[in-house]
């Protein structure tokens, strides 16, 4: 390991996503963003739906789109358990602009039938999942 990074892991129920050496990770955590060098202290915190940014060893900033989980650091070492996660390079952008429109749509209805606590939260994944694709726009 390099004097400077720490390993991270980012583990869905299906696929171990990332397993790399890292200098630093900025993650969604529910009060807000968290970032994580080497030597952190000790800790466990709530992920909300966001984007994970991490810079890899060699200096390249990445990104991960993730819908919830958790983070533990300890003794150098980041894990992230996500409900799901998708590197940025992964994202299917016409897919992803999709799901916004019809959360967006599902929204200004105002129709009874409409659950809009998961119609927000899926213009939240969505809504991650442009901007880890450095596909985002207002």
């Amino acid at each position: 390991m390099a004097d400077n990074t720490y390993m991270l892991e980012v583990v869905t129920p299906e696929r171990v996503l990332q397993s790399n050496e890292v200098s630093f990770t900025v993650v969604p955590a529910i009060d807000g963003e968290l970032g994580v060098m080497k030597n952190h202290a000790p800790l466990v915190a709530a992920l909300n739906i966001g984007v994970l940014r991490y810079v890899d060893a060699a200096g390249s900033e990445k990104s991960i789109a993730i819908s919830g989980g958790f983070i533990e650091v300890l003794d150098n070492e980041g894990r992230v358990l996500a409900e799901t996660a998708e590197h940025g390079h992964e994202i299917d952008v016409l897919r992803a602009k999709a799901a916004r429109e019809r959360a967006e749509r599902r929204l200004e209805q105002r129709a009874e039938n409409i659950n809009y606590t998961r119609a927000e939260q899926a213009l939240k994944r969505a809504i991650a999942r442009l901007k880890a694709a450095g596909a985002y726009s207002d």
